[in-house]
Formats: structure tokens, sequence, C-alpha cells
């Protein structure tokens, strides 16, 4: 089927609408007519090249919600009327050891990306910035009742990303975690992680995000411009999440780890990062990184967000609106999270 949606021609070009084909419904697929689509800072980097060449046009988006309008003979986790979630991965193996535990973002084959990624039948994906898109059911996420629509599109990447770090390394009542960034990513890490019990530290650049940090769930929030933070704050912290997608001084970071303290990248700077291992070697620290989750930890999230009614604070836009979207994005001018409004598409 052919399908409106809104691409990138080429590196660093503006996105304009574009006619796409969707694959046929196979047994195994879902139909699905999308409603919203959130705008992750990924979308930017792959649009612009600088996680380098892509398969242009490229139609970005991967945080994507819309209802189930058919389903393939085999599919029974889903039937039409749906309202389901598609987050960064469409395909994996399914059979390798990653796969099997439930870690498909890590499969050994290599995932399949929801857009700019080779698919297992040899077609290019393209993502969510479209009135429809067909996905292989087993990637599929059920949306629970109560979250409102727009407000979870975010939660199949913002929120996955922080979750699968917050659970992995045990955030809970006792521990000390701190958020670096209070962007798209950040805002979610800080909702999870009150949710989750911890005590909740936010450490941004400047203080201008304050009064929302603390209304979000944090419970502390310093400014990282200023060097005394780095002195107070040296070796609290049991967890620190790095949500920002710049490069930042990991040593002095790591310096705020309490014995036994991990700091975690989940941001993905496009340049190197370097660290000094006396930073790490002085504390037995670790320094890590992780990449969304499996769709059963994917599943585990949306349930825990509509439990704890968390959504993402999100400015919903036109599709024409996109590349004016992604210019605010790069000046920090969100808060927290654009969702686009497929519906300006038809």
């Amino acid at each position: 089927m052919r399908v409106t949606a809104y691409a990138a021609p080429a590196a660093g070009q503006p996105l304009a609408p574009i006619t796409i084909e969707r694959r046929e419904v196979g047994p195994n697929d879902v139909l699905i007519a999308i409603e919203y689509a959130g705008i992750c800072h990924s979308d930017i980097h792959t649009v612009n090249g600088d996680w380098g060449p892509q398969p242009f046009p490229v139609v970005p988006g991967h945080e994507i919600v819309g209802l189930v309008t058919e389903v393939g003979s085999d599919v029974s986790r889903h039937q039409v009327g749906d309202r389901v979630g598609v987050g960064c991965m469409v395909n994996s193996c399914g059979e390798c050891t990653n796969c099997r535990r439930g870690d498909e973002q890590y499969c050994l084959e290599g995932m399949v990306g929801t857009y700019a990624a080779t698919d297992r039948d040899g077609t290019t994906t393209q993502g969510g910035y479209s009135t429809h898109v067909v996905v292989d059911a087993d990637y599929v996420l059920s949306v629970p009742q109560g979250l409102d629509p727009a407000a979870a599109a975010p939660l199949l990447c913002a929120g996955i990303t922080t979750y699968a770090p917050l659970r992995h390394w045990n955030a809970g009542p006792g521990k000390k975690v701190a958020i670096v960034g209070l962007g798209g990513l950040g805002h979610m890490g800080v909702k999870i992680a009150h949710a989750l019990g911890a005590e909740v530290t936010v450490l941004s650049q400047s203080l201008k995000k304050q009064e929302d940090g603390l209304r979000l769930g944090a419970d502390h929030y310093f400014a990282t411009s200023d060097p005394s933070t780095f002195e107070q704050l040296a070796g609290r912290f049991d967890l620190i999440v790095n949500t920002v997608s710049a490069k930042i001084d990991l040593d002095a970071y790591l310096g705020l780890l309490a014995v036994d303290g991990t700091l975690v990248n989940v941001g993905a700077p496009a340049e190197p990062l370097s660290v000094n291992v006396f930073s790490l070697i002085g504390a037995r620290r670790s320094f890590a990184g992780s990449m969304i989750g499996g769709i059963a930890l994917t599943q585990e999230m949306l349930d825990f967000c509509a439990e704890h009614g968390i959504g993402a604070e999100v400015e919903v836009i036109s599709a024409d609106q996109v590349n004016e979207a992604y210019e605010r994005v790069l000046a920090s001018d969100v808060r927290y999270r654009f969702v686009i409004d497929t519906a300006t598409l038809a």
C-alpha cells in the first residue's frame, strides 16, 4: 500500500512530504494507523548523517502509537481496534542467545531498526512520520488504557531508554540516582526513578529548569556549570544515568559515584568520549552503556507507566512543523518532547 510520510531526501536536507510503499500484511504482521510519532534526537542525528551514511530518503520516527487496522492470519496478540506502540526495532533474528534471553536489541545478527535499516526481506525500513506502518506482531507493544496516546509515544524510546538502566542497576528505595540532563530522555528518567522509589538528583548545566525538575519528581537539582557542585556531591551516587548527546567530562562525573557506583551512558554523542582509568579503579566504579530494552521489558515499562500515571511531557505539532521542531530540539527549546499528530499528514 502507498502511504503519505515525511522524509529527509538527503543528509542535512529539510524533511518534506513523500509517498512511500508499505509491504502487504503477512501472516504475522500488524497494520497500524499511526496516531502520534515522537521526535527523538536520534532522528536528527540520523538524517544529518552524524552516524554515517544513510539509505536516503529516510522517514524517521521510532516512537509510534496508533490503532490496529488489520492483522495477519497468525496474529493472536493484537486485534483490530487495539491501541499499540512500536519502538526502535521491528525485527531481530529471534534465535541467538541475546534474543532468546529477551534482549532483542542486542541481537547477535543485528536488530532491525524501525527506520534506515535493512529488514529481513531486504527492504529498507521507514519510520513513524507516516500515516501507516506494517510491523511484525512480535515487535508490537500493547499501550495500556489510561495512557494518553500522545504522551505515550515517547515512552517507546525515551521511556524504555531510561527505564532499562534504572531497572538493570536496581534503582529503588535506598538508592541515590542522578540523571544528567533534563531533556527528552532526562525528564523521563526523573519520573521513572522517582516512581521506582529512588532518591533522585538532576544534574543540569544551569538551574533554569529547576522548578520543572522538582515538579517531575527530583529531590535535588544542581547546576554542573558551578564547579562547587562536583566538590559538594563527590562520592554521593550509586547510579548516574547520562542522557545528554554531547561530550561531557566523564572523569568529573565518575568522581560523583560512591564505591561500586555506575555511570551509564544512554545519550549517544557523535564524538568519542575519553576516560582516565584512575577515575574507575579508585573506587571500583563502572562506566557502562545501555541501549533501549527488549520487547518484554518495553511492555513492562508501558505497564509500569500506566500504573504510576507516567507519560512524557509533550508538545503536539503538525507534520509541516517538523523542520522547525528539529531546530528547536537542537536549541534545547522544547519541554520536553515533540510529538507529531500524524492526522495532519492525511
